[in-house]
């Protein structure tokens, strides 16, 4: 099933209104800004009769219920709504964890805020840190904090107003979060400054209020101590913060999205004899499906009839091609390269092995490590604390404090409270691992979970594979051993006009390492490839045949001559091509994997860092040595 994400607005989407005991049901939550909030669902959901447990993951803004018995989705909606969170059913199939429309508008709307509370603020730090400045002074004292009023007001309560509006939920739910604690303390900070202001005068009436400007400290020519700056900064940055927040919850599920995209959308289904393009969605368990040169696998399923190599890197790693016949099993979004051939659908949808990997991946991203629960449960207590020994700082500072008294418990109480914003308590944990996770997935990296993450701390060995990670993973030219009294150029020539029309990657790989070398290759006549043996051809009005040594043979060639060197190549991890014309050996052609240019000196790192390095492969035991050796990994560390 394609996952078409929610738009803000938009209906709920289908959902079984009833899940099996023992199942799971995951909830998108909007509205999630700290620890706390994750808390605040946490304990919504775990109390909802039937619910054996709940888990929410801050970055990604989704929630994983766990159940007991068979119950109904809207349970689950009203209990995170009356936490003062809006949440819905997510979507049905693996990798919908993308908000789509609603998250874009989100991060729109506070990017205008912050520009506006950024743009506004300047002047006020300005102001308010640098007025006996030379072209500043002129402003009279008493003016300037007018004038930071004006500019901060619309940062208080516009581009603040989220802050404001979150702090009011969480009052009316006898509930605390990080936004009661910015909305405290900037309007302490603003309300302080306010009546400092106002106590002040007018600009024109500066110095004939005494009692109030005594009360708030204010300095010669009635110049109000202020916080305005304070308010503003606290107020952008905090935005700044949500906003960067915001974007990294957006790229979260950007792995996921590339493995979906990685899927055809459509699959070419034969039916009475005819074959007809359909939605992927289309396909069911048993179809007959034509998969043509150049196309996606559609689905898992088994060969029928017909003959060609699959790309199977995405699944495997693996850069050489795998040769599939009658009988043998293919899988969704590996790429067919060669011929056609009509296969059997088995498994489709969620149960292909493709959207296995990408549930593994969220499953990953959804999960939980050890400090993160920590630091949830540290969030559940936190605010109350922090909001106790904000006031408690107020009151030691507004009894006990020197003079003036007022204005230094006001900045008091801003600073606990502003300092102890839970912002990185919550998200920074579960973004890290979300995006690790996600980034690993796009390496080809999979972790089974959030507690296998955080145990890799204690690691003692590292187990590399060989194709793609250790190699290159696309085959290229490395040796042209040519027989005595034919030139390299003349047989590498023969070769590549052989293998001109394969679609091989190999015989690709041929034909590149020809062409880097400027050489001109001829259109060969009379084609033929016979998978996983070699190619036939006409080049030039002669003969040619390149492939296996075994290949040759069989066609009467005497290829002798090139033991010696089939066997030194190959324990070199070089895959042997022979080259004939006009039934006489021409040479040999090698292409490999090579390694990475840096694979020997991460190897070497790791064991400097006192890590075991072994490497393990699907290839022949002689190459799979060679590129260790030349990897730097013991001989007994290969499997």
């Amino acid at each position: 099933m394609l996952f078409v994400p929610l738009e803000a607005g938009s209906p709920t989407p289908p959902t079984s209104p009833r899940v099996s005991a023992g199942g799971t049901v995951g909830l998108e939550i909007a509205g999630m800004h700290c620890a706390s909030c994750v808390a605040r669902v946490e304990r919504a959901l775990a109390a909802v009769p039937g619910v054996l447990g709940a888990g929410v993951n801050l970055a990604t803004g989704r929630a994983t219920v766990t159940l007991s018995r068979p119950l109904a989705v809207g349970p689950l909606l009203e209990a995170v709504r009356r936490a003062g969170f809006e949440a819905r059913p997510a979507g049905e199939a693996p990798g919908a964890v993308d908000g789509g429309p609603a998250r874009d508008a989100e991060q729109r709307a506070l990017v205008r805020r912050f520009a506006v509370a950024a743009a506004l603020s300047a002047p006020v730090v300005v102001l308010g840190n640098l007025g006996a400045l030379p072209g500043l002074s002129a402003i009279p004292p008493a003016a300037q904090a007018w004038i930071q009023l004006a500019l901060a007001t619309p940062v208080q309560f516009w581009a603040g107003w989220p802050f404001l509006r979150g702090a009011w939920v969480a009052l009316r739910r006898r509930a605390a979060d990080m936004n009661l604690l910015v909305a405290l303390g900037t309007l302490a900070a603003y309300t302080a400054s306010l009546v400092a202001t106002v106590a002040a005068g007018s600009p024109h009436e500066a110095g004939t209020v005494a009692s109030p400007r005594d009360a708030w400290g204010h300095g010669a020519g009635g110049a109000p101590h202020v916080y305005f700056d304070t308010a503003v900064v606290i107020v952008t940055f905090v935005l700044l913060g949500r906003l960067l927040e915001s974007r990294a919850r957006a790229s979260t599920s950007r792995a996921l999205r590339r493995l979906l995209d990685l899927r055809p959308r459509t699959a070419r289904i034969v039916r009475g004899g005819v074959a007809a393009e359909v939605p992927l969605e289309q396909v069911v368990p048993g179809d007959e499906l034509l998969v043509r040169p150049g196309e996606q696998v559609p689905v898992d399923g088994v060969v029928l009839e017909g003959r060609s190599s699959l790309d199977v890197s995405l699944l495997t790693g693996e850069s050489l091609p795998a040769d599939v016949g009658p009988g043998d099993r293919v899988h969704g979004g590996t790429l067919n390269q060669a011929g056609a051939f009509r296969m059997r659908a088995e498994r489709v949808g969620a149960d292909s092995m493709l959207m296995q990997i990408v549930r593994l991946v969220e499953r990953a991203q959804a999960g939980k490590a050890r400090v993160a629960r920590l630091a949830d449960r540290v969030a559940a207590v936190f605010v109350p604390a922090v909001v106790a020994v904000a006031l408690l700082a107020f009151a030691l500072w507004l009894l006990l404090g020197p003079e003036p008294r007022l204005p230094a418990a006001v900045m008091k109480l801003v600073a606990v409270l502003i300092v102890a914003c839970p912002c990185a308590l919550g998200l920074a944990t579960p973004t890290a691992l979300v995006v690790g996770t996600g980034r690993g997935a796009e390496l080809g990296v999979l972790v089974r979970g959030a507690d296998a993450l955080e145990a890799a701390g204690g690691i003692r060995a590292v187990v590399f594979d060989k194709t793609g990670t250790l190699t290159r993973g696309r085959p290229v030219l490395t040796d042209v051993v040519p027989v005595a009294g034919v030139e390299e150029e003349h047989l590498l020539s023969v070769a590549a006009s052989a293998e001109l029309l394969s679609e091989h990657p190999l015989a690709e790989a041929v034909v590149r390492g020809a062409r880097e070398r400027g050489l001109a290759l001829a259109e060969p006549e009379e084609f033929s490839a016979l998978p996983g043996r070699g190619v036939t051809a006409v080049v030039g009005g002669r003969a040619t045949v390149v492939g296996s040594a075994g290949f040759l043979a069989g066609r009467g060639v005497d290829v002798g001559a090139l033991a010696p060197d089939v066997v030194r190549l190959e324990e070199a991890g070089r895959t042997v091509f022979a080259v004939a014309q006009a039934g006489v050996a021409l040479g040999l052609i090698a292409v490999a994997d090579t390694l990475k240019p840096d694979a020997r000196r991460a190897v070497a790192a790791l064991e400097g860092e006192g890590l075991e390095v072994w490497m393990i492969t699907g290839d022949n035991r002689r190459t799979a040595r060679a590129i260790a050796a030349e990897a730097g990994i013991a001989p007994g560390r290969v499997l």
